[in-house]
């Protein structure tokens, strides 16, 4: 096995560096993966521009990266159902304790929940790292590195549709149209919405959001009120949506989500702002609009494999940049730049294939 662990690790807000790290032993439960592909997500890029997300700061040096699948390469003691050679999706938020979040099956609200990639729990943008062998799920043979590394933003649009409640027949409006906006359309689609509307400021993220099934796009321009924005998808539609997801965390996106859902409706808020924002919640309770919060995602790897799988979800058009491990840095001025959609970083210096 080679001697080197390159990681990509974020010592201060703006330092990003590329260094070689020990090749970690697996504890009793854990697997010891060679990591062959790692999206980069927004966050990863947030915490090197600014240093923290919310409450969540970096205090030390950390390594980046939460997208990821990769090979095992040694297993720990007690591990029975993974072996060498496997190919595994990483689930990166593992529990650290039996709550009451992990008994009731919400294990992603526990407080002391393990999550790679978020102070202070090292990611795994390196080429070898360990993790819990109960959060790695192994990939069929015909789905490929690159789709089991989507499987985590992928969970994000799982769990925001079953949060929604999105059914046969929904109809279904996504605010924004960026990887997360794009992953919830995929999702609703397969689970049987019928119409689906998707708005955006940018005419390219709409052209792929159409791509990839999209019934409606909207053009948002800045100038837009948020009645004028719902009155528009209202217009397009021949009636409100049952549904909106809210992926971008903007106050007037979210004003336009409430406004522009259906009486006894649901709007599901996934992108993350400000800490405060001001919207018209008397508009949503008097119309009995639901207002529902996701963080991350549970139990959604079994349910994401099973579509990738069968083909009912094709998240392979998401994946416009490659580059290798070496290039992180350009990987990442790609992302913060928002060129193109989802940026892959390749770890196995052998198999730079998807």
């Amino acid at each position: 096995m080679a001697q080197e662990n390159l990681s990509v690790v974020l010592h201060s807000k703006g330092d990003l560096r590329l260094e070689n790290r020990p090749i970690p032993e697996p504890g009793p439960d854990d697997v010891l993966l060679q990591m062959h592909s790692v999206g980069i997500c927004g966050s990863d890029v947030h915490y090197w521009q600014h240093g923290r997300i919310g409450d969540f700061v970096l205090k030390s040096p950390m390594v980046l990266g939460h997208e990821a699948a990769g090979r095992v390469v040694k297993v720990g003691s007690g591990v029975k159902h993974l072996k060498a050679g496997d190919r595994v999706a990483i689930e990166p938020g593992v529990p650290r304790q039996m709550d009451e979040f992990f008994k009731s099956g919400r294990y992603n609200l526990s407080p002391t929940i393990f999550f790679c990639a978020t102070p202070p729990d090292d990611g795994n943008l390196c080429q070898y790292y360990t993790h819990n062998s109960n959060f790695c799920y192994k990939l069929p043979d015909n789905v490929t590195f690159e789709e089991g590394a989507l499987i985590e933003p992928l969970s994000v649009g799982i769990h925001a549709c079953r949060r929604a409640g999105v059914t046969l027949g929904s109809t279904v409006l996504i605010c924004g149209a960026g990887p997360i906006g794009l992953v919830c359309l995929l999702v609703a689609k397969a689970m049987g919405a019928s119409q689906v509307v998707i708005t955006d400021l940018a005419a390219e993220r709409l052209a792929k959001a159409k791509e990839l099934g999209a019934d409606f796009q909207v053009k948002v321009n800045r100038a837009d009120g948020p009645q004028q924005l719902a009155k528009r998808v209202e217009d397009m539609l021949g009636a409100q949506p049952q549904i909106t997801v809210e992926c971008t965390g903007v106050e007037s996106c979210i004003q336009t989500a409430i406004y522009g859902t259906r009486s006894g409706g649901v709007v599901v808020l996934v992108g993350l702002g400000a800490e405060m924002a001001t919207v018209p919640l008397i508009n949503a309770a008097v119309r009995e609009v639901d207002i529902r919060g996701v963080f991350r995602y549970c139990n959604t790897w079994p349910m994401a494999i099973a579509m990738l799988a069968s083909g009912k979800v094709n998240v392979k058009p998401l994946v416009t940049h490659r580059f290798p491990l070496e290039q992180a840095a350009q990987a990442f001025e790609t992302t913060r730049q928002g060129v193109g959609i989802k940026v892959m970083l390749k770890c196995d210096k052998n198999d730079q294939g998807p």
